[in-house]
């Protein structure tokens, strides 16, 4: 029985056109090989699985091709480059530099750097992890990476470039490779469960696809681990209990609890996480991706290309994002952010995530902001223009003969015009004292002030007690 191969190093790009995700790169040392514009050194950076190695690899292999295509593609069928990848060429050097950092590993690299190439090619070495050289090490290699021997080239490749010494970095070509989009993980996870015959469904692909980081290294090797538990038809659910990831059941049921305002739901998905054994930070993570999913929803009404969703499962977060607001999500993205650290810390993880998933159900029946900052607004303006509004005129008293019945009053209780000039007259006979019409109003007695500088702030205190309580804040009392 033939030795297993890992996903990881069986489907290993092999050529330039199988590098996902990194055309520019690509473009940039094909022209290299076509012009004759080679660097003496080469600085691959990015996160992990995003192909670092393999690219150095692979333009190792295009420079000592014996077989080079047009295209500037290796055959991977000349000694050359069947050495190259079997990793053990004479001419091609692969060190980890994590275990060779010190000053004398380079010192052995200087050494061996004048000696001719056993094909008539490139002496390359590739150096992996460079960030983990000492800095006398990195001193020691100054020299020969800027003035090295004809036909020598340097590769480094670094998931920390802000490590390496600037002097190191100045001597280097720098080129950054992206992290692997999750369309093409999914498509590549879909072409090895075809080469295998093994029946996937397209929500599970984008789980692992979701989980890798966009590394495509993290998603063969979840692919992998998931086809050594279940080689039948792999579904969402399958995914959900070999990996410990919540299923998206749960998180839709949680959004119809807010709907619902079920409370009690809380519990029961709390209790169903920790029976299922599910790691709590990393269901907090679920939850913010959920909400996030919701919110792009709802911005840009599912028609945002960086959804990385299937149609069926748009179609249920379309449903879901009727129940949310555009406001209420950001708070709750907030929310949720806060609460990954604090349940970290927590000493009963199980009851803050409790109190995290109460809350996530009460926002639904929590009033806006901006309804509350608009009534506030109405209600401040109303008051203000009672408080600027004129006293009403005292009604003078009237004489005996004037005095009407009480069933007339609630018949008529305005004054007919022709009782008017009699009102005048009396009024005449009784002038009152003569104020100029420029001299200003007295002013108010300090008693009047007091009382309505209380009734104003009695007002305003009730106004801002009623917005804090409804936004579950402060009140700071000047």
């Amino acid at each position: 029985m033939a030795e297993y191969q890992v996903l990881a190093r069986k489907y290993r790009p092999r050529k330039f056109s199988e590098i996902l995700g990194q055309e520019a790169l690509v473009q940039t040392l094909k022209n290299a090989i076509k012009y004759g514009r080679l660097a003496h050194a080469y600085l691959l950076s990015g996160s992990r699985g995003t192909g670092k190695t393999t690219t150095a690899r692979i333009f190792a292999k295009a420079l000592n091709c014996q077989n080079r295509g047009d295209d500037f593609e290796p055959c991977n069928e000349c000694r050359s480059c069947k050495e190259i990848t079997a990793g053990h060429s004479l001419d091609v050097l692969e060190i980890d530099g994590a275990s060779h950092r010190g000053i004398e590993d380079i010192r052995q690299i200087n050494d061996t750097a004048g000696y001719a190439t056993s094909t008539g090619g490139y002496k390359i070495y590739i150096i992996d992890e460079v960030h983990m050289l000492t800095k006398e090490a990195f001193n020691a290699l100054l020299k020969t990476l800027e003035e090295p021997p004809p036909r020598v080239l340097f590769f480094f490749a670094t998931t920390e470039p802000h490590k390496l010494l600037p002097t190191i970095l100045s001597r280097c070509q720098r080129f950054h490779l992206n992290r692997i989009s999750h369309e093409l993980i999914v498509s590549k996870l879909s072409e090895i469960a075809r080469d295998l015959e093994i029946n996937v469904e397209e929500e599970a692909l984008r789980m692992i696809a979701n989980l890798s980081d966009g590394g495509l290294r993290d998603a063969e090797s979840l692919f992998d681990q998931i086809i050594a538990f279940h080689d039948e038809s792999i579904t969402a659910k399958t995914i959900a209990s070999v990996l410990g990831v919540a299923s998206k059941d749960i998180l839709f049921e949680l959004d119809r609890a807010g709907k619902e305002d079920n409370i009690a739901k809380a519990f029961e998905i709390v209790d169903t996480v920790y029976r299922q054994g599910k790691d709590i930070a990393h269901f907090v993570d679920t939850l913010i991706d959920h909400f996030r999913t919701i919110l792009l929803m709802i911005i840009s009404k599912g028609d945002a290309p960086y959804l990385s969703i299937s149609e069926s499962e748009k179609a249920r977060y379309a449903e879901s994002a009727k129940s949310y607001r555009k406001d209420q999500c950001l708070e709750l993205l907030d929310t949720l952010v806060d609460a990954k650290q604090h349940i970290r810390f927590s000493s009963s993880p199980k009851i803050a995530l409790e109190a995290l998933l109460m809350r996530i159900i009460r926002s639904h029946r929590r009033i806006p902001v901006e309804f509350l900052t608009k009534r506030l607004h109405e209600l401040e303006s109303k008051l203000s223009s009672e408080d600027s509004a004129p006293p009403p005129t005292p009604r003078k008293n009237k004489g005996p003969s004037e005095v009407k019945p009480i069933s007339s009053l609630s018949e008529d209780p305005q004054p007919q015009p022709q009782e008017i000039p009699e009102v005048k007259k009396k009024v005449e006979r009784k002038p009152a004292a003569k104020v100029p019409k420029s001299a200003p109003p007295p002013p108010p007695s300090p008693q009047v002030e007091k009382i309505e500088e209380k009734k104003s702030k009695s007002r305003y205190d009730t106004l801002y007690q009623f917005a804090a309580v409804e936004l579950e804040g402060t009140v700071e009392r000047k």
